[in-house]
């Protein structure tokens, strides 16, 4: 299967680790992976602050970079949901409306493709420790994403899964949300800290890395970040 990689703006400058675990993680597989450099933002930022004119450049961009695609897998549930759920929203009434629509179904968040599309459980992955897992937004909300997470997790040998009572909770991130709300982010986020702290688990995981980089940021200030660790899915996954 020849798969697409979208590996949002904010993983390739700074958790570059969780595309080439993707990477790996599908090799390992046998399938074909394919990386177009050309990626830039896919406009979400613009969007969630309302200025729709500006970020339909940047949709049009990547509308044209994965035309051809078979599937299009992303890194974050939040981006992959910008592509399959709100681009159809971005572009309607527009020239590119057809192209939004046509791109939706072949948009998958990672977890979800291994798991729904690909049929696969295990990865043959092994990572000895005590991990609970971060719900993220769009991941859950937008795309459907829970159990397909935790069935890949549950494959993991020697990792022990411990649920946290906040899991489906924000995490207080949201992209411009943090930077606008200041006050109101780092609460929500502290609740979620507590919470993940409250399990006894050496990492938190999640299938979004925006979310991980809230948590651990506020996990260092709170001079936590030492008993808790932040990891993407796929992270764990390559690991053997």
């Amino acid at each position: 299967m020849r798969i697409s990689l979208f590996i949002p703006c904010f993983i390739d400058q700074l958790y570059p680790q969780v595309a080439m675990s993707m990477v790996r993680v599908f090799e390992r597989l046998g399938h074909t992976v394919e990386y177009d450099a050309r990626q830039t933002c896919c406009g979400q930022p613009a969007f969630n602050s309302g200025y729709w004119k500006e970020a339909r450049p940047l949709g049009e961009r990547m509308l044209g970079i994965f035309q051809d695609a078979e599937y299009v897998v992303s890194a974050s549930g939040s981006c992959g949901a910008m592509l399959k759920v709100f681009y159809p929203e971005l572009f309607k009434g527009t020239p590119h409306e057809g192209a939004a629509l046509a791109m939706g179904p072949k948009v998958y968040e990672f977890s979800d493709f291994l798991v729904s599309m690909l049929g696969v459980t295990d990865v043959g992955a092994r990572f000895p420790a005590k991990v609970t897992f971060h719900d993220g937004c769009h991941g859950l909300r937008e795309l459907g994403v829970k159990k397909q997470p935790r069935t890949l997790l549950a494959a993991v040998r020697d990792l022990e899964l411990i649920e946290m009572d906040a899991a489906e909770r924000c995490c207080g991130f949201g992209g411009t949300f943090a930077a606008k709300m200041p006050g109101i982010s780092t609460a929500m986020g502290e609740i979620k800290c507590a919470s993940a702290l409250d399990t006894g688990a050496e990492y938190v995981v999640s299938n979004d890395s925006s979310c991980l980089m809230q948590i651990q940021g506020l996990l260092d200030r709170q001079g936590q970040g030492g008993k808790l660790r932040s990891l993407h899915l796929a992270e764990v996954l390559a690991r053997e």
